[in-house]
């Protein structure tokens, strides 16, 4: 045995260093593919590793009234969001009638809370509101006085109904009052009229003459 594998020794040091060579390769194969599933994570916990990005806070429009009286097809108080345009309210209360006269309104207008939107009849003078009054359009026509205020002697029941707070059954006992008691002598008066009281008073009595 050993002479024959001093005869051959030369192919049994190839043999020996191939071997060692397979084993060696084997070896570094054997870690590198331990290493390669060390690296693979499922989809799933990669997108929760993810952090979301942060998603904005969506406010809702506050919720705010709004008056609507005149030439509508049905006046009342409507509720609405704001960054609402005064159109959009219209629309809400059925529309303009065909006496409307829509020169003397700003449609495009945002509505704000306890607005009074006042849709003027055609042939009716714009009066003017005063600074701070949530009122977006008003009118006087025969019933106003140079101060272009309502005036409680003159005024019919439509004129009377465009002051805030004011509604048909008000209307008609501001206008018994001044035929039983005579003319109003100032607008303080107004508090002798029964659903009139002070809070409704204050809306008015900027709005209002006697003259």
């Amino acid at each position: 045995m050993k002479d024959w594998i001093y005869e051959h020794r030369i192919y049994v040091i190839i043999t020996v260093i191939i071997a060692f060579g397979a084993i060696f390769y084997i070896s570094e194969e054997s870690k590198s593919s331990v290493g390669d599933v060390g690296n693979i994570v499922p989809e799933e916990i990669k997108e929760e590793q993810v952090p979301s990005p942060p998603q904005s806070q969506i406010e809702e429009p506050e919720v705010i009234m709004v008056d609507v009286k005149g030439q509508v097809v049905m006046p009342g108080v409507y509720s609405t969001r704001e960054g609402e345009r005064v159109i959009d309210v219209i629309h809400r209360a059925g529309g303009l009638t065909e006496n409307a006269d829509e020169s003397q309104v700003n449609f495009a207008e945002h509505v704000q809370d306890a607005m009074v939107i006042y849709i003027p009849a055609k042939g009716q003078e714009g009066i003017t509101v005063p600074a701070g009054s949530p009122v977006n359009a008003s009118t006087s026509g025969s019933a106003s006085g140079n101060s272009g205020k309502i005036n409680l002697n003159k005024a019919d029941e439509t004129q009377l109904q465009n002051l805030p707070g004011i509604g048909p059954q008000k209307a008609a006992a501001i206008i018994e009052y001044r035929e039983t008691s005579g003319s109003f002598k100032n607008v303080e008066d107004l508090k002798n009229i029964s659903g009139i009281g002070d809070k409704t008073f204050e809306k008015l009595k900027d709005l209002v003459t006697v003259q």
